[in-house]
C-alpha cells in the first residue's frame, strides 16, 4: 500500500502511479512538529521558558520550571487561530482563509513546602493538558499544467480508444482535521534554594484525518471532453509516550540558566483507515464522465467503498533545550531557548518502512532553532513579546521554508486570579505535489498563522 501513497508535502520525492495524500515519511515529520500551544503569557514570549519557569506551560519544556511557582495555580486557555494558506500553481494564485477555535490548555501546579529542615525546600507537582499539535488546515491549488494524466474513458468501445491528450485545467482541494492532546505530569523540587531538578511524564492521543480531491478537465483532438474526479482520504488515530527531565540553576539574583532533554515520543500503535487501496486499477475513489458517451465510469457504484487498514510504530526525535533567563529584579526579564532536534533518528516500524527510514537518514538533518522572549511590568500590568525560529526538517529546504514568528501580548495580574492575552503570527512556505510520477511541478504553499490566546489563572 505504501508505494501508492507517499507524496511531499514539505519536499518533493519520488513515487509511482497516482497519489494525493500525504505518505508515510510525510506524516512522520508532521507528527512530529509541535505548535508551542500554552498559556498566553507563554505564546507571547515566544515561548521562551526552558530556564524561567513559574507558568504552567513551561513544564513542556523543562519540569524543572514548576518549582519557581510560589504558590499552588490553575490556568486555563482558550485560542482562535486564522489560516491563510495561498497556492501558487502554474501562474494561478488561490487564498484559503479559514478560522479555527479550540482549548488549548488547561493545568495545575501544587506547590509544597517542606516541613522539615532539609537542603529541598520545596516541592511543586504538575498536571497540564495542551494541544500539541492543531492539523486542521485546507487549500485549493487550480491551474494548468498541460500533463493530461486521465488520458483514456475505462469504457470507451472505439477503435481504437479516444485519446483525451489535451489539458484545459487541474484542480486539487485539500483537507487536513484533528490534532495530537498532551497530558503531562511533572514532579520538581528545589535544592539549596538555587538548583531547581524537574522530571516530567507525557502521554499522547493522536487524531489526523486527510480528504483530497484532485479533478481533471481535458479533450480530444475532436473537442470531446473528459472530467475525472480522483478522491482519496486517511484517518489515522495512535496513542505515544515520552519523558522529559531538566535542571534549572540560579547562578544570581539576576541570571539563571537550564538544560532539558525530552525523550522521543514513542507511538506503539497507530492504526490508519484508508481508501487508497487498488480499486478496479485506480487507488482512490474515482469518476469519469466523457461528453460524447452517457455513460458515467465509477469505481465506487453500488455502493462499493474499498478500504484497508494498517497498524504501525512511531518514533520521533529526541529534542535537548538550552536556556538562559536574565531577571531585572520586578521590572523585567529577557529569555532565551536553544532547541536541537535530530530529524535523523526518526523511525517506522511493524511493516516494511525501509525506504522511508532510508529518507529520514538521507533526506532529513538534525535542525537548530531558538525562541526569545522579553516580559516588563508595570505595578500590576505586564507587557511581552516574543520571537521564534524553527528551521525546516528538509536538507532541501530553502530560507523560505523555515517557519518565523512573532508574538506580542499583555496580562493584568487581580491577586487572587490573572488575566492574560496574546497575538501571534507564524509563516512558512512548501510545496505540495499532488501528482506522482508525471513531469508536473508541485503547488507552492504561502502558509499564514495568526492566533490570539486568553488565559485566566487561579492562585490557589
Amino acid at each position: 500500500m505504501k508505494k501508492y501513497i507517499i507524496i511531499a508535502i514539505l519536499f518533493a520525492a519520488k513515487i509511482t502511479s497516482y497519489s494525493q495524500s500525504l505518505g508515510y515519511q510525510d506524516l512522520g515529520v508532521l507528527f512530529s512538529e509541535n505548535d508551542e500551544n500554552g498559556s498566553a503569557r507563554f505564546t507571547a514570549m515566544g515561548g521562551a521558558f526552558g530556564a524561567l519557569g513559574g507558568d504552567v506551560s513551561a513544564m513542556s519544556i523543562n519540569p524543572a520550571g514548576i518549582a519557581i511557582f510560589n504558590n499552588s495555580s490553575f490556568s486555563g486557555t482558550i485560542n482562535s487561530r486564522n489560516s491563510d494558506i495561498t497556492s501558487n500553481y502554474y501562474g494561478n494564485s488561490l487564498k484559503t482563509q479559514d478560522q479555527f477555535f479550540n482549548l488549548s490548555h488547561a493545568g495545575a501546579v501544587l506547590v509544597f513546602d517542606s516541613a522539615y529542615d532539609s537542603d529541598w525546600n520545596k516541592f511543586a507537582i504538575g498536571f497540564n493538558y495542551r494541544i500539541t499539535k492543531d492539523f486542521a488546515n485546507s487549500f485549493l491549488a487550480q491551474g494548468n499544467s498541460n500533463v493530461a494524466t486521465f488520458r483514456e474513458f475505462p469504457l470507451d468501445n472505439n477503435v481504437p480508444i479516444l485519446d483525451y491528450n489535451i489539458t484545459d485545467e487541474q484542480r486539487f482541494s485539500n483537507n487536513y482535521g484533528g490534532e495530537i492532546s498532551e497530558f503531562n505530569i511533572a514532579f520538581s523540587s528545589v535544592h539549596q534554594r538555587n538548583l531547581y531538578i524537574g522530571l516530567g511524564l507525557n502521554f499522547y492521543d493522536l487524531n489526523f484525518s486527510q480528504q483530497s480531491q484532485l479533478t481533471e478537465f481535458n479533450s480530444d483532438s475532436n473537442g470531446n471532453q473528459l472530467d475525472a474526479n480522483f478522491y482519496q482520504e486517511n484517518f489515522t488515530t495512535g496513542t505515544g509516550f515520552s519523558a522529559n527531565a531538566g535542571f534549572i540553576y540560579k547562578a544570581h539574583s539576576n541570571f539563571r540558566f537550564g538544560v532539558a532533554y525530552q525523550t522521543p515520543t514513542w507511538f506503539s500503535e497507530i492504526i490508519e483507515s484508508t481508501n487508497i487501496t487498488d480499486n478496479d486499477g485506480f487507488y482512490g475513489d474515482t469518476e469519469i464522465v466523457v461528453s460524447n458517451d452517457n455513460v458515467i465510469y465509477d469505481n465506487t457504484s453500488g455502493g462499493y467503498f474499498p478500504t484497508q487498514e494498517l497498524l504501525y510504530k512511531l518514533k520521533t526525535p529526541s529534542k535537548l533545550t538550552a536556556s538562559a533567563a536574565f531577571i531585572f529584579g520586578k521590572s523585567g526579564l529577557l529569555s532565551f531557548d536553544y532547541i536541537n532536534k535530530n530529524y535523523q533518528n526518526m523511525k517506522l516500524s511493524n511493516g516494511v518502512f525501509t525506504d522511508e527510514n532510508q529518507f529520514f537518514q538521507n533526506e532529513l538533518r538534525n535542525t537548530h532553532s531558538f525562541n526569545v522572549g522579553t516580559e516588563w511590568r508595570l505595578d500590576r500590568f505586564s507587557i511581552r513579546g516574543g520571537y521564534k525560529y524553527e528551521q525546516d526538517p528538509s536538507n532541501l529546504a530553502e530560507k523560505a521554508n523555515n517557519l518565523i514568528g512573532h508574538s506580542f501580548g499583555a496580562g493584568y495580574n487581580f491577586g487572587s486570579f490573572k488575566l492574560d492575552f496574546s497575538y501571534s503570527n507564524n509563516n512558512k512556505t512548501s510545496l505540495y505535489n499532488f501528482y506522482s510520477g508525471f513531469n508536473v511541478d508541485p503547488a507552492s504553499l504561502n502558509i499564514d498563522n495568526r492566533t490570539i490566546t486568553a488565559t485566566i489563572t487561579l492562585n490557589l
